[in-house]
């Protein structure tokens, strides 16, 4: 008999735990685990208007990308917003800072860019761009050749 009243409270405890479980809340929400993860339920349907994910593997037809320009610089016109200019560099304030015409030189061959050479330069302004160089406006180099 002491069994039988062992056994029914074990069993009321189970069959509880087991409704608690597989109750569904209705909201299509799972409800939070003791973690605070949600429990995965489901896969997610694809939604049939999007695109597929795979990638074409031949590339487009079209206009081929240039090539980047030749050490020594471009040999064609600066791109549409590049700027070229013609001077001697000199050397900024900081170390490693040159300058061209109030421009702060960026990048570019540092062979070339070096204080008191005469060069052509082709690049764009970039007068928002931080720099630890105190003085001039950024230029970013794109190309550099001596003249």
């Amino acid at each position: 008999m002491r069994t039988f009243r062992l056994a029914i409270p074990v069993l009321a405890v189970c069959v509880a735990l087991s409704a608690c479980g597989s109750q569904d809340t209705g909201g299509g929400t799972p409800s939070p685990t003791p973690t605070g993860a949600q429990p995965v339920t489901s896969q997610p349907t694809p939604d049939p208007t999007a695109l597929p994910s795979t990638v074409d593997p031949t590339p487009p037809s079209g206009p081929k990308t240039p090539k980047p320009p030749k050490p020594g610089g471009p040999s064609t016109p600066p791109g549409v917003g590049a700027t070229t200019l013609t001077g001697t560099v000199q050397g900024g304030v900081e170390p490693n800072c040159v300058l061209l015409d109030g421009y702060l030189l960026v990048g570019g061959p540092r062979d070339v860019l070096t204080p008191g050479a005469r060069v052509e330069v082709t690049g764009r302004a970039e007068p928002g761009m931080m720099t630890t160089c105190q003085q001039g406006t950024p230029f970013v180099v794109t190309a550099a050749r001596p003249t």
